[in-house]
């Protein structure tokens, strides 16, 4: 999840915001950045949670419910990945089909670890 959050530097500029973004208003623009970079930080911080904390420390009450939430945020993006996104943007295409299944696993991963903490 490290990882995760820390990828999300390049995505203004990988996915050609500046031009793409133009045409729309001055607080869309911002809150794209602006809603990129919180989604960015708090993957980050749950990366942290997990590299800093054991399975003990998920199984005190608060920590289970910690876990729920958690396995709850990768399971509504699981739902996204499949339902929201189009599959427009990764049919037919190796690279962004390689990158759905891949993050589609990990989605999955997340969502199922977290819910074991949990229960």
């Amino acid at each position: 999840m490290i990882v995760l959050g820390i990828i999300h530097v390049i995505f203004p500029r990988y996915f050609n915001w500046k031009e793409d973004l133009k045409n729309i208003s001055l607080i869309n623009q911002q809150l794209m950045y602006v809603h990129t970079f919180f989604v960015a930080f708090l993957v980050f911080l749950l990366g942290l949670l997990c590299l800093f904390s054991s399975a003990q420390d998920f199984s005190t009450p608060i920590g289970k419910k910690i876990a729920l939430g958690i396995s709850i945020f990768w399971g509504i993006r699981l739902f996204f990945q499949f339902f929201v996104y189009s599959s427009k943007l990764w049919k037919g295409k190796l690279f962004e089909t390689i990158i759905h299944i891949l993050f589609s696993c990990l989605w999955t991963y997340f969502t199922i670890i977290f819910f074991l903490l949990f229960y």
